[in-house]
């Protein structure tokens, strides 16, 4: 019977993996310098981000992205997103019935110019209960970025954002999206971000199949998530 481990195969392999750990430890024969330049000379022909702002038409590939996930989304103007804002939140109110939504600190004040009187805006300070929360027609607010290639948008919860609770509760949720909060893929939405701040990533309204493969919408978070993607 051969014996592979004491093969001259095998021991030449083990040296060369003994080598490469003294190498990486700084124990090896070779100077560091040496390893450092052969390990800064490997190729790296890969792409650092999939979409160029420059020469695609990110806004758009948002929209499409965030639509696959069973949002409504809308483009308008930034001159009419206040009109926007109002019909919406109408639309909703009278599907609800007496209807009042929920407002974070900090939230642009022009976007809620045009809201009914009637309906009630009512600010999250001091914080609503969950049970207040639950009974809502839903929550309007801004967010921090989105990302076109996932179709994804990101709450820093910062201002016009809201503490988590304000955006997970209600089963409705509003939010703006800014086009040029519009990062083309992770990598550029994360250089954005700061990440010190608590992150929540919203794709689509909440669902989850974990129930013999049946979709349930609303369970972790809002049913219904509507879009507006405000541009120049």
């Amino acid at each position: 019977m051969t014996d592979w481990v004491g093969s001259p195969g095998a021991a030449l392999a083990r040296e060369r993996v003994l080598g490469r750990i003294r190498a990486a430890i700084g124990g090896g024969q070779r100077p560091e310098a040496e390893v450092a330049a052969e390990y800064a000379a490997l190729p790296r022909g890969y792409l650092r981000a999939h979409h160029d702002p420059a020469s695609h038409d990110i806004v758009s590939l948002f929209a499409e992205r965030t639509a696959d996930y069973r949002a409504v989304v809308e483009r308008v103007t930034l001159a009419a997103l206040p009109g926007a804002v109002t019909r919406v939140v109408a639309a909703r109110a009278t599907d609800q019935g007496d209807a009042w939504f929920a407002v974070p600190a900090g939230l642009p004040p022009d976007w809620l110019a045009e809201v009914d009187p009637a309906i009630r805006l009512v600010g999250d300070d001091p914080p609503l209960a969950a049970v207040e929360l639950d009974s809502c027609a839903g929550v309007i607010t801004g967010c921090a970025v989105a990302i076109a290639e996932t179709g994804t948008i990101v709450l820093d919860h910062g201002d016009g954002q809201g503490r988590r609770a304000l955006t997970l509760v209600p089963d409705f949720h509003l939010v703006v999206v800014r086009h040029d909060q519009i990062a083309a893929d992770l990598p550029d939405a994360l250089a954005r971000l700061d990440p010190s701040r608590p992150l929540t990533l919203i794709a689509g309204p909440s669902a989850t199949s974990d129930i013999e493969l049946i979709r349930v919408e609303g369970v972790h978070g809002p049913r219904t998530l509507h879009v507006l993607i405000a541009e120049p």
